[in-house]
């Protein structure tokens, strides 16, 4: 296997769309700020926007990459597990490569945030601080989130009010009612990605001694979770149409046909390999909800 692809398949790039999906919300709720503000759309600040999705991204590879390293190192990861291949379980990789290069993409990171520094103001400071702490204490330490089972609620808050209030802020210098409506059900969509790899890996949580739901109270609880995340999601869209003040925004129902199959084949799977499958198609569905809640934000402003 080539360094390239190693370092590609430590990335987990499947799970990328949860850092994109709530930053391209962001996006489209900062272009309805602005259209309210000066009734055009020009002038939208397009490198801070670039630079938003570009932290979002380098911070979930950096939160791969600390997991992989540390499970490795606590022994969490078990010779049987079913999840992806962990390259510095499998020799691919050193412990001190993955550790180098996830501070080198947090440098990066923490780079183009000073910009953002410069262009919004301190609080930036605090939430990207904030942001790049949990992707390291995701993973790092005894009390980690991974281990006390306060991962589910870091999903939510980092990924769904983090992500999506906080690149509107960056964009607007404000957080409207609508980005903290559209940052929820982004959230809790993130949020059912993490549930499908607790189902998938509880025999080896189990072992590990972590507390998430599926190692507390058994997979159908993890399923009756990740079943509420999903339906809260689409019924939630029916706030953020009223934020917005348009009906565009149910477009977000477009998708749910294909929650209700994902959510019906993981149920009647037994826990193996393919729910590696539906961690990818649940991420998948969270970008696509995301695309179809962006369209209705947008066409709410021109129609």
């Amino acid at each position: 296997m080539s360094m390239k692809k190693r370092w590609l398949l430590a990335s987990r790039p499947k799970t990328l769309p949860a850092a994109i999906s709530p930053v391209l919300v962001g996006w489209a709720v900062a272009l309805s700020v602005q259209h309210a503000r000066t009734g055009s759309l020009a002038g939208f600040p397009l490198l801070p926007a670039l630079l938003t999705l570009l932290i979002a991204v380098l911070i979930q590879i950096v939160a791969n990459l600390v997991n992989d390293v540390s499970d490795y190192e606590k022994g969490a990861d078990a010779g049987e597990r079913l999840g992806p291949l962990r390259v510095t379980q499998a020799g691919l990789i050193t412990p001190r490569q993955m550790w180098v290069a996830a501070l080198l993409l947090l440098a990066v990171a923490a780079a183009a945030g000073v910009y953002l520094v410069f262009v919004a103001g301190w609080p930036v400071l605090l939430i990207g601080a904030a942001c790049m702490a949990g992707a390291v204490f995701y993973s790092v330490g005894r009390y980690s989130f991974s281990a006390t089972g306060l991962g589910d609620l870091f999903a939510t808050l980092f990924f769904g009010f983090g992500a999506v209030c906080g690149t509107v802020y960056v964009l607007t210098g404000t957080a409207p009612l609508l980005a903290w409506a559209s940052a929820l059900p982004v959230g809790l969509l993130v949020t059912a990605i993490l549930v499908v790899n607790n189902i998938r890996d509880e025999e080896n949580d189990r072992k590990a001694g972590r507390r998430n739901i599926p190692v507390r109270f058994g997979r159908k609880a993890g399923e009756i979770e990740y079943t509420c995340l999903l339906a809260a999601a689409y019924l939630l869209s029916v706030g953020v149409a009223a934020a917005a003040g348009s009906g565009w925004v149910l477009l977000v129902w477009l998708s749910l046909p294909s929650a209700i199959k994902l959510r019906r084949n993981l149920i009647a799977e037994p826990v193996g390999p393919r729910f590696n499958q539906f961690l990818a198609q649940t991420a998948r569905i969270t970008l696509i909800y995301s695309l179809l809640l962006c369209a209705g934000i947008l066409l709410g402003i021109w129609f």
